[in-house]
């Protein structure tokens, strides 16, 4: 390990970041990248169309979308790619990974999706516990994708799926309404500590959208418990937020029954901060700083007491989140080395791919 005096200082490259997940798999020769664009030529015209096509050639299964480093499948997964599928207009992919999805996790009468399906146990589904950012996802894909093909069914599933979420996982926490991680095994009742939250859960965008179907839940309220929880949440030199805190004290500390690390779930946090309309910039500039572009150091999983660097993120969807940070605080232009989708692995490559959606969407100077 090695100590961050400054985030993006220069910290050398662990050894091995491959620690049991998201490892980077082998690209076949039918997904081999071409060249990068040159500095300041912007994303081509189709990059979308070739990426998504990509993505479903190595992930996507009769609409199972496949975590190849954790070999299952879970709603979170489900969500990303019906969200990419209704941007690059894809109909047809679309409905089948929401027909998979409806027969294979919405299983409980919760109206809520088991967030983990395994192709070798039997029954494939485990554990019935939802992942809420899962449920949030999938119900921001079909609101997107009633709204572009003019279907009110995939509106009336994504209203239920939000109303779902306000019955079983929204809660009130201390300053505002929060949202549980999952149905069971996070409230007070559960934890040492008190409840348990996971930062990566308040998928920012989302919000802005289902407020709109679902009134009766007080989304501002969740987003504003979730940016000031974020503000503080940093914890350590590093002033980053671990991947699970505990609240019931008042103000948030890392959980006691987790690591108290920066890790693979809290990556996402500056993703949705920057898509959203919220975009406040001191939020913001901790995450900015995990990757040093000119150096090629980063970005890193970092164990918060000491502010020690462990495992370097693999893939280069890791990277493009903190150029989507970097753009977000100082418009910085996105590097041209990612301009490209590189197939990596599930988790890498669907970062990389949400990243620049986002930057066209909210910053496309920065293309």
């Amino acid at each position: 390990m090695c100590l961050i005096v400054l985030i993006g200082s220069t910290c050398p490259h662990a050894a091995s970041w491959a620690v049991g997940e998201r490892a980077r798999a082998p690209l076949a020769d039918s997904v081999r990248p071409g060249p990068a664009p040159k500095e300041g030529q912007g994303l081509p015209e189709n990059w979308l169309a070739t990426a998504w096509d990509n993505y479903k050639r190595q992930f996507v299964r009769s609409g199972r979308v496949i975590d190849d480093v954790n070999k299952i499948s879970h709603s979170e997964g489900q969500g990303y790619a019906m969200l990419i599928a209704t941007k690059a207009s894809d109909r047809a992919a679309f409905d089948e990974i929401w027909n998979w999805t409806r027969k294979e996790l919405y299983i409980d009468p919760s109206d809520l999706a088991a967030w983990q399906w395994k192709d070798k146990s039997t029954p494939n589904v485990t554990d019935r516990n939802n992942a809420t950012d899962g449920d949030i996802l999938i119900a921001w894909a079909l609101l997107e994708a009633g709204e572009k093909w003019h279907s009110p069914d995939y509106v009336d599933a994504a209203r239920k799926i939000a109303s779902a979420i306000g019955r079983s996982v929204v809660a009130e926490g201390s300053g505002g309404a929060v949202l549980l991680p999952g149905r069971t095994g996070f409230t007070a009742k559960d934890q040492p500590d008190g409840m348990v939250l996971n930062l990566s859960y308040w998928v920012f965008p989302a919000f802005e959208r289902l407020k709109g179907i679902s009134p009766e839940i007080d989304w501002n309220s969740i987003q504003s418990t979730g940016l000031r929880l974020i503000r503080e949440s940093r914890f350590g030199p590093t002033r980053l937020p671990s991947e699970w805190i505990a609240v019931d004290s008042g103000k948030p500390a890392p959980a006691q029954a987790f690591p108290s690390r920066f890790s693979y779930n809290a990556i996402r946090i500056p993703l949705y901060l920057a898509w959203s309309t919220v975009n406040q910039r001191d939020l913001l500039r901790p995450f900015a700083g995990l990757w040093n572009d000119t150096l090629n150091l980063g970005p890193f999983e970092v164990e918060l007491p000491s502010g020690a660097a462990l495992d370097a993120f693999g893939g280069n969807g890791f990277k493009a989140v903190v150029a989507t940070a970097k753009c977000a605080v100082d418009r910085k232009k996105l590097p041209a080395a990612l301009q490209k989708i590189e197939q990596g692995s599930y988790y890498s490559t669907t970062l990389h791919i949400l990243s620049l959606i986002a930057l066209q969407e909210r910053y496309p100077e920065c293309l």
